[in-house]
């Protein structure tokens, strides 16, 4: 019998119109569901479905992404 390793993603939310985006950084697999819970669900499909192929490359352990906030100004838009 195999035993599956577990493996440990990041995954990213956001909402778009109606329906929430899940994406593995690492991998750039992502899904979508109408709930975040949903999003996530069937991001974690998506990964086990595209870990599967033989040839897939696991990134080794590393550090997750570090996620945040960056704050541009639009273009020919003056802000007081």
């Amino acid at each position: 019998m195999q035993v599956a390793n577990t493996l440990e993603f990041s995954a990213v939310v956001w909402r778009e119109a109606a329906i929430y985006v899940a994406l593995c950084p690492e991998l750039d697999v992502a899904s979508q569901g109408k709930s975040v819970e949903e999003a996530l669900r069937n991001l974690k499909e998506a990964l086990e479905l595209y870990l599967e192929d033989e040839d897939v490359e696991v990134p080794s352990k590393a550090e997750g992404p570090i996620v945040t906030i960056v704050k541009v100004n639009e273009v020919g838009v003056e802000f007081d």
